[in-house]
């Protein structure tokens, strides 16, 4: 069964006009999280000339099938179950990763989990794009984004609102390079990394 989120539909053109560029000499891309599935086949539909792999916790694999047979795209990949704290991942080298609203909705060690996976699977010079609310300087950039965090925190006190400095410090640690923090529509970021080139 398709699930809708009004969030993807309205975030999905903004994020796109930033991530293609990005993308356009990527071949294949790992999205971590898909959720709905809706931004797999919006994106992979305005990009047919990459492979987008859609991967996720299994309880949310129905809706993101779903999307897929609906769109029959070829380009688009049915989904992988893919926790980010397991040592391995099932995918190989892919040309770029793409998350959208995922680290602050898991424990701040799996975010420290998921960069150290890109780390393993992203090919030399390959991209990260990360697209969530981010807090700067420890504090949140709007009240909206407070009220979110407080919101996150009563669901899971280990979940919130991740810093970016915190955020550029791990993807460091990891061998990613912040190439530009992109300011997004309604208080949120699209970060942009690169993976080192050298071997």
């Amino acid at each position: 069964m398709r699930q809708f989120s009004e969030a993807c539909e309205r975030n999905r053109d903004p994020i796109l006009d930033v991530i293609k560029p990005y993308l356009s000499y990527a071949k294949e891309v790992l999205e971590i999280g898909s959720g709905t599935g809706q931004h797999a086949v919006y994106f992979a539909a305005a990009m047919p000339h990459l492979i987008w792999h859609t991967s996720d916790l299994r309880n949310n694999h129905p809706s993101i099938v779903a999307w897929l047979e609906a769109s029959e795209l070829p380009n688009v990949r049915k989904p992988r179950e893919l926790n980010v704290g397991q040592r391995v991942w099932p995918v190989n080298q892919v040309d770029a990763v793409f998350t959208a609203n995922t680290s602050h909705i898991m424990a701040w060690e799996r975010v420290r989990d998921m960069f150290a996976g890109v780390n393993r699977v992203l090919k030399p010079g390959g991209h990260f794009l990360i697209y969530s609310p981010f807090n700067v300087n420890g504090k949140f950039t709007s009240e909206s984004n407070e009220k979110f965090d407080q919101w996150l925190k009563q669901q899971d006190p280990e979940s919130g609102i991740r810093d970016y400095d915190d955020m550029n410090r791990v993807a460091r640690h990891n061998g990613l390079s912040l190439i530009k923090r992109h300011e997004m529509p309604a208080n949120n970021m699209l970060l942009a990394y690169q993976k080192s080139s050298s071997i």
